[in-house]
């Protein structure tokens, strides 16, 4: 038995690569997709937007329009539509989101977790296997290491991103405060410019780049007076968030309500 799924800004580069992955799993099938109210491809069958789309789920520009019959709502869109998505999913009869937008406000993140009390949520700043094993590494990594190596983690990525540092470099920063056993709010450091003075000790510092049409690469170093680990993770296409998307939706079906990552799909906790 296949699993419904509806997609969220199916017209966007994600969107499309959702679609591409869709039709090569036999898990999964598109029952609905959306776009937000004016925005190309509303009215248009998922096949004129995306390769191996169905002809007969037509693109709409309501939540409850593509989720109705759907099991799992998968969106990689932006906050503000996220949040009104996570909120309506409850009476379309949907138990199960995987969100992968980024972005999100402190107030916006404790609107996830209200949602999450009603559905199962998977999110992650970053769906690719190689990723999530790369915050495991990072995480191991700050845990052996002694607070005389500095973490510094820097991202890159295509000019349209909108939002910096990325969810990924965000879920990697995240990684090494857990293995060092401190809050990242409590020794983030971002953006230097001009007379910052010395390194704060302990401190785990971002830069950001964007340019060209870089999917994503993260880097993360850790520092000392004599040497230096690199770990770092490239994508090259948008199809290795989209697979991980699709493991993390047929994962999420039927599953509690409650908010997940992607250690939680793979296995890693």
């Amino acid at each position: 038995m296949t699993i419904a799924i509806a997609i969220a800004g199916v017209a966007g580069r994600m969107g499309r690569a959702l679609v591409a992955a869709a039709a090569q799993d036999g898990r999964v099938r598109i029952s609905g997709a959306s776009e937000r109210p004016g925005a190309h491809g509303v009215g248009l069958d998922v096949a004129a937007l995306a390769p191996g789309g169905p002809q007969t789920v037509t693109v709409t520009d309501t939540v409850a329009g593509a989720a109705t019959g759907a099991a799992v709502w998968i969106d990689f869109t932006a906050p503000a539509a996220s949040l009104a998505a996570l909120s309506a999913l409850p009476d379309c009869g949907v138990r199960a989101a995987v969100l992968g937008t980024t972005g999100f406000s402190v107030a916006e993140e404790a609107a996830i977790a209200a949602a999450a009390t009603r559905i199962a949520i998977v999110r992650s700043g970053n769906f690719s296997l190689g990723v999530n094993l790369l915050a495991g590494l990072v995480r191991q990594a700050a845990r052996r290491l002694g607070p005389d190596w500095d973490i510094e983690i820097l991202e890159t990525h295509h000019r349209r991103k909108v939002d910096a540092p990325s969810g990924t470099a965000l879920l990697l920063g995240e990684a090494a405060a857990q293995g060092r056993g401190v809050a990242l709010a409590d020794v983030r450091v971002d953006g230097r410019s001009g007379q910052t003075g010395p390194r704060p000790d302990g401190a785990i510092g971002f830069a950001v780049l964007r340019g060209g049409g870089v999917v994503g690469d993260h880097t993360v170093q850790f520092l000392s007076e004599l040497e230096t680990l690199t770990l770092a993770h490239h994508a090259r296409d948008r199809a290795v968030f989209a697979g991980g998307a699709l493991e993390a939706a047929v994962w999420a079906a039927g599953r509690p309500a409650g908010l997940y990552g992607m250690d939680d799909v793979l296995g890693l906790v």
